[in-house]
């Protein structure tokens, strides 16, 4: 920590700099927007919005580090990337609990995909940083939790909510799907871009920090748009 500057350089080609620090002020300039939009909004939906605002919040601080951390060492921040995803990532899923309650959402739905999201994190770590000679088996166990999550809001209880509520619930459900199918997908494929495994032979070896980087973004923000989204329609109600 003793290590990290206030201010460091980075060149002007360094692209994983650059997306680092456009990370960090996009996702800050999103926290202020949430957190000063939520005297409109009524108790309802106002919770719901706060999260989208720590979200994005607890993402601009954990890039902030990321960023030094780069433009010292030159090294992937693997292990903040992980901090901040065991924080927001299961903020990702309070948030489906959330807009679900008015459709009679109970806490077990909130509870299961919270513990599905820690075990899909903690595995990914273990064969990204402490187990790396058994990649593969710590990705397919957080490759089945992450499918988990997908089956959950797609197919299962969640999905039936979102039906059964309807209108711009639904919709906005609907969408927030789409962003952990599509959204999420790039985490697994760093994944195996960055181990070694069965999988080396159809997937090469990269840097896939820039992607990263601009995934975290459109995902947290954009999780974040659909809530704002939704609270305003369904004041207009």
């Amino acid at each position: 920590m003793t290590n990290f500057m206030l201010i460091s350089k980075l060149s002007p080609t360094d692209y994983v700099g650059f997306t680092f620090f456009v990370g960090c002020m996009a996702m800050m300039a999103a926290s202020a927007f949430f957190f000063l939009s939520l005297s409109q909004f009524d108790k309802k939906w106002r919770t719901s919005v706060l999260v989208s605002g720590l979200i994005t919040f607890i993402a601009a601080v954990h890039y902030f580090y990321m960023r030094d951390y780069w433009a010292s060492f030159g090294e992937s921040p693997t292990f903040f990337r992980y901090v901040d995803w065991v924080l927001t990532v299961p903020l990702m899923c309070l948030e489906f609990y959330l807009i679900l309650k008015v459709a009679g959402a109970k806490k077990s739905l909130l509870w299961k995909m919270i513990i599905y999201s820690i075990v899909m994190l903690v595995t990914g770590y273990f064969g990204e940083v402490v187990y790396t000679d058994s990649a593969a088996f710590w990705g397919f166990i957080s490759g089945l939790a992450y499918f988990a999550i997908v089956y959950e809001i797609w197919l299962g209880e969640a999905s039936k909510l979102a039906a059964a509520a309807g209108g711009e619930i639904q919709k906005a459900h609907k969408i927030l799907c789409w962003f952990v199918l599509v959204g999420w997908a790039i985490y697994p494929l760093g994944y195996m871009m960055g181990t070694t495994g069965w999988y080396n032979g159809m997937i090469p070896a990269g840097n896939i920090d820039v992607a990263y980087n601009i995934a975290d973004a459109i995902n947290k923000i954009g999780f974040g748009l659909v809530i704002y989204s939704l609270a305003v329609n369904s004041q207009k109600d």
